[in-house]
């Protein structure tokens, strides 16, 4: 009974529908997270990669404890990367900045085999290819924003480049 009156007013007040990526259209985009994920991702693996020079394979408990922390940050981290990626290409990116800027679709897929590879394996040079891909996806969302960007590196390891705005 409600649901039927409340669809009679709507005929009969005609209110405009509006659409949004969450229940509160907020507006709120910004790849900081995506960068901040990635930045995660190559400390992880500069974190392993000084723990086995230091302690070898190891088989202390202190050695596996501390290695499966590293690892599950690296993953859970490299995932976000991916998902906050996602939802600015999903709920943000229109047709019209697919047609301005024709490799982003490209640069997206690039980032989520990036991020998968960056959880799969412990290599420095995909972590940082990945943090790369997502500065250059930052410097198109910001275009698109129409602020110009800058790089500075981060203030903390593992001190990378990342892309920010010009406010």
């Amino acid at each position: 009974m409600l649901y039927r009156l409340i669809q009679k007013l709507d005929q009969s007040v005609q209110i405009e529908s509006v659409d949004a990526h969450c229940d509160i259209p907020c507006g709120i985009y910004d790849p900081h997270q995506a960068q901040i994920g990635a930045l995660t991702v190559i400390r992880m693996v500069d974190l392993i990669e000084s723990m086995v020079k230091e302690h070898g394979k190891g088989d202390t408990a202190e050695f596996i404890n501390s290695m499966a922390r590293y690892i599950a940050v690296k993953e859970e981290h490299a995932e976000l990367t991916k998902h906050e990626i996602r939802v600015i290409w999903g709920d943000f990116i229109k047709e019209a900045n697919l047609e301005e800027y024709p490799q982003l679709n490209g640069l997206v897929h690039k980032i989520m085999t990036l991020g998968s590879k960056a959880r799969q394996t412990v290599d420095r040079e995909t972590a940082v290819a990945l943090l790369e891909a997502v500065n250059e996806f930052a410097e198109i969302f910001w275009q698109i924003k129409g602020k110009e960007t800058k790089r500075v590196k981060a203030p903390y390891a593992p001190a990378e480049e990342v892309v920010y705005p010009v406010l």
